[in-house]
């Protein structure tokens, strides 16, 4: 089968999670990639970039419904990507955005302020010599973040402590993981080595690991003494202007990483 553009609706087509048997059945991103770009059904169309296309995938999911339907505006600028030479650039613009963007975010509802600041302050991180300057700004963040989360183990309640894994869980995959997930894999392959690999670790320790335990602090006067699902909701509540603020930005840096010229 291969449908023409012009027979996909992007004004009333309505984007769905996960892939999907036929058309028929709905489409995600990549499906409406496809079909826009006259490839047979697939949510791996040839047309994309390899980055691009793990990103769109798992964006599209990990987005809350209204918000995953902004990303039909990017399905016209993602045929012809496939072997542009930008995933490169694509790549350290996630990782950029990772760095600068995502972890100083969570730090700052840590109140660690000024590890925040210092990240943001980083130069841009569009190559591999931009990469390892960064490391020792961000290994530092990463083992402030750590003291201060465990400073709180001791007086951990076992309640609570599930209900903010839940909500940290679901705060790191709906903001985080699309974005992790395509730099880790694509920059990796794109500038791989040692110190490639030790800035990864670092900000991986300081964003989802060491700050997302830190970032309880922020949530532990709502949720003090509650239990179950008020615990859940406590903590929630708490992490989620957060959450909206980074899916936004997750959005911006996929148009971004699409129009890497």
């Amino acid at each position: 089968m291969n449908d023409s553009t012009h027979t996909l609706d992007l004004e009333t087509l309505i984007l769905a999670t996960g892939a999907h048997n036929d058309r028929s059945d709905g489409l995600c991103l990549l499906e409406a990639v496809a079909w826009w770009s006259g490839e047979t059904h697939t949510d791996h169309p040839a047309c994309v970039s390899p980055i691009l296309g793990a990103y769109g995938r798992a964006i599209n999911d990990l987005l809350p419904h209204d918000k995953r339907q902004q990303l039909r505006q990017l399905i016209p600028l993602l045929p012809g990507t496939a072997a542009d030479g930008l995933d490169e650039t694509r790549s350290y613009a996630a990782l950029d955005w990772l760095i600068r963007t995502w972890t100083p975010t969570w730090l700052d509802l840590a109140a660690l302020k000024n590890d925040a600041t210092a990240l943001r302050r980083l130069h841009p991180l569009t190559d591999l010599s931009a990469a390892r300057s960064a490391r020792p700004v961000v290994q530092q963040a990463s083992q402030n973040a750590a003291a201060r989360a465990a400073a709180w183990d001791a007086a951990w309640d076992a309640a609570w402590g599930a209900a903010w894994g839940a909500a940290w869980g679901a705060a790191c995959g709906a903001a985080g993981d699309a974005a992790w997930g395509a730099a880790r894999g694509a920059a990796w392959d794109a500038a791989g080595d040692a110190a490639w690999g030790a800035a990864f670790d670092a900000a991986w320790g300081a964003a989802c690991g060491a700050a997302g335990g830190a970032a309880r602090d922020a949530a532990w006067d709502a949720a003090w003494g509650a239990a179950g699902d008020a615990a859940f909701d406590a903590a929630w509540g708490v992490l989620a202007p957060t959450v909206a603020t980074l899916q936004d930005s997750a959005i911006v840096l996929y148009q971004t990483m699409i129009e890497a010229a």
